[in-house]
């Protein structure tokens, strides 16, 4: 009888054991789910706030990882600076354009800029070309972040960002707005500011035409208009 308790003690505590490790590893199953499904929605969030190059910025070894001939990757760098989009659309053949465009681009005017075109942004069909489009005219970056923040998340508006610009009065622009053009950073804001107020873009020219060369000097006057007197 001694012998029969015993025997079922061995296997009460075995079965016992038994569920433990169970639920261990289905705890342990769980906890490894949730970390992926956690670190796959970084990543998501990463790949959607994720830099894409400015052909017109880009150096040439940026350029040459994005798997572009040689050839191509020369005449980029030649042609610059793209006046808009649509020249380097032009210039890229035998590539999957969609997947070139994740990676770099040269952004868009929001004011001027046909809705079409609009389209060459990786992830915008016919619907938000048709928003962006509008709530035109734009005066400032924030005023589009407002508009298109209606229709998607705040991460694909940061994304969106890579690809616009919102092109600024030169006398009435704020440094926030100024800051918000493509490469123009703290120190090139603050000349923008210094030599205010313009009377004309040729004085936007030669005052600015101090800091950078022509190349530049051309890219940077797109972003910029004085109001009719």
């Amino acid at each position: 009888m001694k012998n029969v308790t015993k025997l079922v003690l061995v296997f009460v505590l075995a079965g016992i054991s038994f569920t433990g490790c169970k639920n261990t590893e289905a705890d342990k199953k769980e906890t490894t789910e949730t970390t992926d499904t956690t670190t796959e929605a970084k990543s998501e969030i990463a790949d959607k706030t994720s830099v894409v190059l400015n052909a017109n910025l880009a150096t040439e070894a940026e350029l040459n990882t994005l798997g572009l001939s040689a050839e191509t990757v020369a005449q980029i760098l030649e042609q610059r600076p793209f006046v808009n989009m649509e020249d380097l659309d032009a210039l890229i053949t035998n590539v999957d354009k969609e997947a070139l465009y994740k990676n770099v681009f040269v952004p868009f005017n929001l004011n001027t800029t046909e809705e079409a075109n609009f389209k060459m942004i990786p992830g915008v069909g016919e619907k938000m070309a048709h928003e962006f489009e509008e709530y035109r005219p734009y005066t400032s970056v924030k005023q589009f972040k407002r508009e298109i923040g209606k229709y998607v998340d705040d991460a694909e508006v940061e994304r969106y960002l890579n690809y616009i610009f919102v092109p600024v009065e030169l006398n009435t622009a704020s440094e926030e707005d100024i800051k918000a053009l493509p490469g123009v950073g703290n120190k090139m804001a603050h000349e923008f500011e210094e030599y205010k107020p313009y009377s004309s873009l040729a004085q936007f020219r030669k005052e600015i035409g101090k800091y950078v060369d022509d190349k530049e000097l051309k890219r940077l006057e797109r972003f910029v208009y004085l109001s009719e007197k």
